[in-house]
């Protein structure tokens, strides 16, 4: 009998899976998205929740909160582990639309 195989790398596939689907509707990231979603950043002191108008534009404060509060709910304390977890992590993909920050921002 032989080994449980899995797709080829190379494998094309007729309907792209989305980030969407690959999440569920119960998953902790949607309830992350959504907390964060309905906090006034302004009024509780994020003081760059508006971007000024020259320079290169800064990651919206929503995105980070959501990444930090992922990376609490995870137990990644780290700056750099939270940065791989970006580059990697589907869930995470989700939660920052493909962003990646590094560690230092």
């Amino acid at each position: 009998m032989g080994y449980v195989q899995g797709q080829s790398r190379d494998q094309g596939s007729l309907f792209p899976v989305s980030l969407d689907e690959l999440i569920g509707p119960e998953h902790v990231c949607r309830v992350i998205a959504a907390f964060v979603a309905r906090l006034d950043l302004k009024a509780l002191g994020f003081a760059r929740a508006h971007s000024k108008a020259t320079g290169r534009p800064p990651y919206d404060p929503a995105d980070l909160l959501m990444l930090y509060l992922y990376g609490y709910l995870n137990r990644l304390r780290s700056s750099r582990r939270l940065e791989r977890e970006c580059q990697r992590n589907i869930e995470l993909m989700w939660l920052l639309h493909r962003l990646t920050p590094d560690h230092k921002t």
